[in-house]
């Protein structure tokens, strides 16, 4: 058992305890991040507060108090054995509310938990979904506990074995993966999603695009198809704990979730340099 944080103490696993009332688990009512463990400390955990931050105003829930946030992740880090490779993840809810949509007035839940993960393969795998990301969505862009989508889209993926599933948005343009931003090269350009296409600007997407400026790698944010990624010389996808993962299989799955396409990639020079160029920017820094 984990020792874990909630709201203002340190209690084992086993003892942890939220309301059944909890907008949290109601309704889905909150806001999070997960952040990447290596040798036992969190990777930029300033720009996920940064994020945090906005998706709790965006949301509606107000400020947060992110010493008391940042104070909660060092002492659960501090409780628990290091971890070699892992995650803590931050969860903020509205706490108590009624049985409805209508929030409570009392105080916000707060919730920081950590847990071991297994290294990621070298190269990774996506199907694009029949289902479509809403870009227009009063959540758009920001990071928040309502998952279900994400969750039936990510099963439909893998019950037809691939690793990540893939969103258009409601105009059919490319819009982003269940946890992941996606990214492709042509012609040694790289290529990603814009907001318009109702993604959630990703921290290691940001990263990314910051590598590319250093490494004098043009990147461009816009409006693609699923042709314009099927037709890329190299794809791969970003996380807070896949970092920069070359993509080799595509396949576009129908109605029925069958799969009606594959197509083949290799892992392609731009994005080998990409993955180099984060081992050495990143692998001291841990707070960039």
């Amino acid at each position: 058992m984990s020792i874990v944080w909630v709201n203002d103490e340190l209690v084992d696993e086993s003892q942890a305890r939220i309301s059944p009332l909890d907008h949290g688990f109601t309704v889905a009512d909150g806001v999070f991040e997960t952040l990447k463990i290596t040798h036992g400390e969190v990777f930029a955990i300033d720009r996920h507060l940064t994020r945090l931050q906005k998706s709790a105003h965006g949301l509606g829930l107000g400020d947060i108090d992110l010493n008391t946030v940042s104070k909660a992740v060092s002492e659960t880090l501090a409780a628990n054995e290091p971890l070699e490779h892992g995650r803590l993840r931050i969860t903020i809810t509205s706490g108590t509310g009624p049985l409805g949509s209508n929030r409570g007035n009392l105080p916000v839940t707060t919730t920081v938990v950590t847990g071991a993960v297994s290294a990621w393969p070298e190269t990774t795998s996506i199907a694009i979904v029949p289902w479509r990301r809403n870009e227009r969505s009063a959540i758009t862009g920001l990071k928040t506990t309502s998952y279900a989508e994400n969750v039936r889209a990510l099963e439909a993926a893998h019950t037809v074995g691939f690793s990540e599933a893939i969103f258009l948005d409601t105009k059919d343009r490319l819009s982003e993966g269940t946890g992941t931003n996606v990214f492709f090269v042509s012609n040694n350009v790289v290529y990603t999603p814009s907001v318009a296409c109702g993604i959630l600007e990703g921290i290691t997407r940001e990263l990314v695009m910051e590598l590319c400026s250093i490494t004098s790698i043009a990147v461009v944010e816009g409006e693609f198809s699923t042709s314009d990624l099927i037709a890329a010389d190299e794809v791969f996808i970003t996380s807070s704990t896949r970092d920069v993962h070359p993509v080799t299989r595509i396949a576009l799955l129908n109605d029925l979730l069958d799969i009606y396409t594959e197509y083949s990639f290799e892992v392609g020079p731009v994005t080998a340099q990409l993955r180099d160029a984060w081992v050495q920017q990143f692998s001291k820094n841990l707070n960039p």
